[in-house]
């Protein structure tokens, strides 16, 4: 245990490490833009190359982020993903607790692609557990429902060459511009509803359905 705490503790300070340079870093123009491919998407619905990209910003540890995902997703999902009207695509971007969202966003990935969206959105319908137990139990109990090991959860979250990828991915997300989660683009366009708890349904269809009709 107290070696898994204290490899955990290195990795928790790079992934704070990579969170004060997501709030420094200057932004700049993204090769490709929101709707282009990016190393490390994760898509639902149409193939690559769709007319219409949906991307979305988020991390595990944002409380909007959770009520996006709990209020609009499954109606989104309905009306665009299942149908492939559009390619949703999920880019990481840690939050506070950097280190807990990066760790939850490792683990992921570790459970394997097909199981990679339930991981992400069961952590967000319990983040409330990282507050009443601890981060760390709250990731290996989803881990664990994913059918990992404990000493494979130790692994993963450890994972040098995760985190760096990790750290790769955020700077990408920064260098699109964006700076807060949730955040959603319609191909290259962000979609924007007051409130704080991400893109609404409506904003949403206006834009993709605009994007079909082109």
């Amino acid at each position: 245990m107290a070696n898994f705490e204290t490899r955990f503790a290195r990795m928790s300070r790079r992934a704070a490490i990579t969170g004060a340079a997501m709030a420094t870093m200057a932004l700049a123009a993204c090769g490709g833009g929101s709707k282009g491919a990016a190393e490390g998407d994760m898509g639902l619905g149409a193939p690559e190359g769709a007319k219409v990209t949906v991307v979305e910003y988020a991390s595990v540890t944002c409380p909007h982020c959770a009520l996006w995902q709990k209020n609009t997703w499954p109606a989104f999902k309905a009306k665009y993903v299942d149908t492939n009207k559009v390619r949703y695509v999920f880019r990481e971007l840690p939050t506070p607790p950097v280190d807990a969202a990066t760790a939850g966003f490792l683990v992921a990935r570790c459970a394997g692609s097909d199981k990679y969206f339930d991981v992400v959105h069961q952590l967000m319908a319990t983040q409330q557990e990282m507050l009443t137990s601890s981060p760390r139990d709250w990731l290996l109990r989803t881990a664990q429902a994913a059918g990992m090991s404990e000493q494979q959860f130790n692994d993963c979250v450890t994972d040098k060459d995760a985190v760096a990828a990790m750290e790769k991915r955020v700077q990408a997300a920064q260098a699109q511009g964006v700076t807060g989660t949730p955040a959603f683009y319609v191909n290259d366009t962000q979609v924007i509803t007051p409130g704080g708890e991400g893109a609404s349904l409506a904003d949403l269809s206006t834009a993709i359905d605009a994007e079909l009709a082109k």
